[in-house]
């Protein structure tokens, strides 16, 4: 699994102007299968992405995000095996 922070590059006017198109591509990363969580930091500075899957179709679709291919924001991505989950979340464990 992997836990990616994203940090804003650019004013906050930037990142709202394109919030829309990273929300939809938020949605179809998730109907994909890769993510698992995501949302806001706070304060507002960037956002939390919980994904799974292989590293390379990650970064793939972390290119395809619209603050990516604005330059508005960086990725920081952490790989980690999820040895323990809370209940309900057993799928998500991994050997």
């Amino acid at each position: 699994m992997f836990i990616v922070s994203l940090n804003y590059k650019v004013p906050l006017t930037e990142i709202d102007r394109l919030q829309a198109a990273h929300v939809e591509w938020l949605k179809a990363c998730y109907a994909e299968g890769i993510f698992v969580a995501s949302g806001p930091k706070k304060p507002r500075t960037g956002g939390i992405i919980i994904a799974r899957g292989s590293r390379d179709v990650l970064d793939a679709s972390l290119a395809a995000d619209p603050f990516a291919k604005a330059g508005a924001a960086e990725y920081d991505v952490t790989e980690f095996t999820a040895r323990m989950t809370a209940t309900g979340l057993d799928s998500f464990r991994e050997a």
